[in-house]
């Protein structure tokens, strides 16, 4: 597989025809799953857990599955609403890492003990987490490619992203494998987002005051469902701020500010 600089030394036409191709996904994927099952390695031992901790973690994991299969649910659906080929075989590689990650999240609760894990997954989701799923599923549904692409590979991917990362720091080993092989998949979805919006808002800069819109309806749904995420985590308060800081920085490197 090329080194990052090498294919970021690429012209813009043969970047995009490497990126965006299962060759290039295949190569990325071996180089950090080519030993895991269900997301880590299988002589991983489980790390004792109280009972408060294992619920909580239980509940975490639930919600971290309803996201997955918004994401899952979103780039399916957007494949057919792509606009060219490079797009298309992307988001199918992304249609395929979204269901990789809703295989291994409840995967993790069967490994905790969970013996039906669509109830407790059912029972135990954020009313906000649901809300932003049915909002961005309409988005897909009406084919707006723009503000669908936006709040999928930008605002939840990053909200992702961002819990992951703050989770691993603080998890036991095993769910510390199991979300570290997913923040890889997401570097590359983010990265997608940015790429496809980023070259839209150059043609298109009024594009910029829809696409605020969105995140002026999306954002609190996504800070709500941090701070739950994070109480259920126990991470301390004094860092949180890290965590709002790494979503905010994502979602504003397009320059999208929130609608006044």
């Amino acid at each position: 597989m090329s080194e990052p600089a090498e294919i970021h030394a690429l012209e813009p036409e043969a970047f995009e025809e490497r990126v965006h191709s299962f060759q290039f996904w295949f190569e990325a994927v071996q180089g950090y799953l080519a030993d895991r099952e269900y997301g880590h390695r299988p002589d991983v031992e489980e790390a004792p857990l109280s009972d408060a901790d294992r619920d909580r973690l239980v509940t975490v994991l639930c919600n971290y599955c309803v996201g997955e299969t918004a994401a899952l649910d979103g780039a399916s659906g957007l494949v057919a609403a792509a606009p060219n080929r490079l797009t298309k075989i992307f988001l199918a590689t992304q249609v395929v890492d979204e269901g990789r990650h809703l295989e291994v999240l409840r995967h993790r609760l069967l490994e905790l003990g969970v013996e039906r894990p669509e109830e407790e997954i059912a029972r135990r989701t954020s009313p906000r987490l649901r809300d932003f799923r049915s909002r961005l599923q309409a988005l897909v549904e009406r084919r707006d490619w723009e503000a669908a692409i936006f709040a999928q590979n930008v605002i939840l991917e990053a909200m992702e992203f961002s819990t992951f990362h703050m989770h691993a720091q603080y998890a036991d080993p095993i769910t510390r494998e199991v979300l570290q092989g997913i923040i890889k998949d997401e570097r590359r979805h983010i990265g997608f987002g940015e790429r496809e919006l980023g070259q839209r808002l150059k043609r298109h800069p009024t594009l910029r005051d829809r696409l605020s819109r969105v995140r002026s309806e999306l954002d609190p749904l996504v800070l709500a469902t941090f701070e739950d995420a994070m109480d259920e985590i126990q991470v301390p308060r004094a860092e949180r701020a890290d965590l709002g800081r790494s979503y905010l920085h994502a979602v504003e490197r397009l320059g999208v500010g929130v609608a006044t």
